[in-house]
């Protein structure tokens, strides 16, 4: 399974005066890779897809693929709540040759149970069409875009849409998805879309992660994913207890607003900068963000997380 394991829902690095940094991307790219983590996800809500130009959206995606030149698998961001604008980013994500897409259940417009299987099956018929047998995996984030995607809508569209391989899960109702990893078709992936719950939702069975954290500590994730798939679950407990504080500490403020400014605090990027209408994180939430690093023994081992 392709998408299996840690994938990191990449940041788009931007200069201070706001621009794409395209240096620092191919730079964060390596980062990531030799962190250990199994694919790629750019243009997701951690990467600021709202606020790219159509242009910049492209070119996040295709220099995102050339900086992994096939060392790991992309899975590009192709969503939207305009159905035709989502057919169109996962066209262009073949084209650019990524390895597969993630749309996200669309946001504002709150879609009816079928709202969501005519939009997800347009766009996975649309993707046969251009590429037969290329990989689809929906987003269910309800937090973000005010629907829920219940598990028999999930597992209706799993059954009945053959590239549709697998779904994102971050509706923080453990229920609702374990009941979509039980009765799932073979082969259908059931990825953790929220750091904290990774480690109970391997335990339950699902296939891994799309992670925020791991912008910051690639290595560390990428070891409590591996050790959660292959049933070393106190590894995977040591790492988890080890960082929580840092996957909570993630969402103190909007996502990537924290995050960026921990890439910066520990290194990775010169910049924190996050376009509006998002905002810089205020000072005392950088405070605690740095305390939070410290208390996981991270700023003064930045290098080798």
């Amino acid at each position: 399974m392709t998408f299996r394991g840690l994938g990191t829902a990449l940041i788009t690095p931007f200069t201070d005066s706001g621009a794409l940094d395209e240096n620092a991307l191919a730079r964060f790219v390596d980062f990531q890779i030799d962190g250990g983590v199994d694919f790629l996800v750019p243009c997701g809500t951690t990467g600021e897809n709202p606020a790219l130009t159509a242009v910049e959206h492209r070119r996040v995606v295709e220099l995102v693929v050339r900086q992994a030149n096939g060392r790991v698998p992309v899975l590009a961001g192709a969503g939207s709540n305009n159905t035709a604008r989502a057919v169109e980013l996962a066209e262009q994500a073949i084209d650019l040759g990524a390895a597969g897409v993630l749309t996200i259940t669309p946001y504002y417009n709150k879609p009816t149970p079928d709202g969501l299987r005519r939009h997800f099956g347009m766009q996975a018929e649309a993707i046969e069409k251009k590429k037969a047998g290329f990989p689809m995996i929906m987003y269910n984030v309800p937090g973000r875009t005010g629907v829920n995607m219940t598990a028999e809508t999930t597992l209706r569209m799993a059954a009945e849409i053959p590239n549709i391989i697998g779904v994102k899960e971050a509706s923080a109702n453990l229920e609702q998805i374990m009941m979509v990893i039980r009765d799932r078709p073979d082969g259908f992936l059931v990825l953790s879309g929220d750091d904290a719950w990774t480690l109970p939702l391997i335990g339950a069975g699902a296939d891994g992660l799309v992670s925020v954290a791991s912008n910051e500590i690639p290595r560390l994730m990428s070891e409590l994913v591996t050790a959660a798939l292959r049933g070393d679950f106190a590894t995977a407990r040591a790492v988890h207890y080890r960082v929580l504080p840092l996957l909570t500490g993630n969402f103190m403020e909007s996502n990537p607003i924290p995050v960026k400014a921990a890439c910066k605090l520990l290194g990775i990027i010169d910049s924190d900068t996050v376009r509006s209408p998002l905002a810089p994180i205020a000072k005392g939430n950088r405070e605690k963000l740095e305390a939070i690093l410290r208390e996981c023994g991270l700023l003064d081992t930045a290098a080798a997380s």
